[in-house]
């Protein structure tokens, strides 16, 4: 059964039109980047970066060497779609973008890690065995199908994704729509819908919607009585957001997935001019069948319990932001903060209030002041740099922050020094006072 659900050939025709798809996606992504100013925003004035802790070592490129090095994404991206040296381009391009996601955080983005994600799974599919220059530079190469386990590897990791995000909205904020009228306010001036998206009903569509789409998408994708309905609503849904949201290349890139699900035959006749269809349905067991099962089965059992780990964690998520990376909680919260460091100069026994201005860009400052893996990484940012001075010091803070429409209320213990306690990437940090939101009503502030 197995083997016949993954190791049967099926035609590459949805591998060959994503694999074109993605290509032109990540090249808007790469050249657009440049032109909207979100490089020059994000990796080129900021004085530091703040990366995933344990990266601190990825840095951007000195001066505008980051330019270059979105242009050279950009280009890769058109590589990809021709299907011109796909391997290297796509291993290339896989490397650079996973060394952009990780070199910074303060645009984190859900998307940004599934396309992580999914370009390391591109470099190893035979997506430019048709319908590229490889191929037609290498006949040798050349065939109309591919292994079943390509398309169910995509589906899998997109029922994931979706399902994820769907359950991880079943909460207090979302489902009383707190949450969905605190995301529209900033939204009314919108040409057209801004008043649309103030009105309370149609919170309560967008709110139940959201649900229900990203619970039942996926199943109704793969069964053929609901896919035409399914897609068409995925293009509105997609579209809205993209719309609303301005969220890049994402809503397009879901789009694009939807070609995994339809049936070769529409494929090829509406995309592609071959018409010649691979039906043989062979079952050919690969010499890396045994590899391909402990590597798969490993990278999908780590994809199913990372979005997990932060009900381990002491407290609720959205307060302490423990666990809520890399786990497909999508658009789930509005998080606000006030923040004031004291730094303590152990070697001279000067007490000095620290300005973020002199250190931070204006959409550092936001994220320092209410997440705590920014706040200890700037302490240690201070820290490093009075210690290249001969100087030890202490890092203390002052944080309120707010979640949604919640009161603010006193976010870390003012007694830590955050200069000088550790990381765990795996376990509650107890300097994050307790959230109490344990009750669904909201609570009078903390003094």
């Amino acid at each position: 059964m197995l083997n016949r659900l993954l190791f049967s050939k099926i035609d590459n025709g949805s591998l060959v039109l994503f694999r074109i798809f993605f290509g032109l996606l990540i090249s808007f992504e790469g050249f657009g980047a440049i032109a909207t100013g979100w490089v020059r925003r994000t990796l080129i004035e900021p004085k530091f970066t703040f990366n995933f802790i344990g990266f601190e070592w990825l840095q951007p490129l000195p001066g505008n060497g980051m330019y270059l090095y979105f242009a050279i994404m950009g280009t890769l991206g058109l590589l990809i779609a021709l299907g011109y040296k796909y391997r290297y381009a796509m291993i290339a391009f896989a490397l650079m973008w996973s060394g952009v996601y990780l070199m910074q955080k303060s645009s984190y983005n859900n998307h940004y890690y599934l396309l992580a994600l999914i370009s390391v799974i591109m470099c190893f599919f035979p997506a430019n065995r048709a319908y590229s220059l490889d191929a037609k530079l290498n006949p040798e190469i050349r065939t109309d199908s591919m292994y079943a386990y390509v398309k169910w590897i995509v589906v899998l990791q997109l029922f994931l994704v979706y399902t994820y995000a769907s359950v991880a909205k079943l909460y207090g904020d979302w489902l009383d729509f707190t949450f969905i009228d605190v995301l529209m306010r900033s939204k009314s001036d919108y040409f057209l819908i801004g008043g649309l998206l103030q009105e309370t009903w149609f919170q309560k569509v967008i709110g139940i919607s959201g649900i229900l789409f990203d619970l039942l998408i996926i199943p109704a994708l793969l069964w053929k009585p609901t896919r035409l309905f399914a897609f068409i609503v995925s293009i509105f849904f997609h579209l809205f957001n993209s719309f609303v949201f301005q969220i890049g290349i994402f809503p397009y890139l879901a789009l694009a997935f939807t070609v995994f699900f339809f049936s070769p035959e529409t494929i090829k006749k509406r995309f592609l001019s071959n018409k010649t269809l691979y039906s043989d349905n062979e079952i050919i067991i690969p010499s890396y069948r045994k590899i391909l099962l402990l590597v798969g089965g490993t990278y999908f059992i780590i994809q199913f319990a990372l979005p997990l780990r932060h009900h381990f964690f002491q407290d609720d998520v959205l307060w302490t932001e423990e666990g809520h990376r890399l786990s497909w909680r999508m658009m789930l919260r509005s998080r606000n903060g006030t923040i004031q460091f004291r730094l303590v100069n152990r070697t001279t026994g000067k007490s000095e209030y620290v300005k973020l201005e002199d250190y931070l860009t204006k959409k550092q400052r936001r994220k320092v002041a209410s997440y705590p893996d920014f706040m200890w990484q700037f302490a240690q940012h201070l820290k490093k740099e009075y210690a290249a001075k001969g100087e030890e010091i202490s890092v203390f803070a002052r944080s309120r922050v707010r979640i949604n429409d919640h009161p603010y209320r006193t976010f870390i213990d003012p007694k830590t020094d955050l200069a000088n306690v550790p990381w765990h990437h795996l376990k509650h940090h107890n300097w994050i006072l307790p959230s109490n939101f344990s009750s669904k009503k909201k609570l009078p502030d903390r003094p």
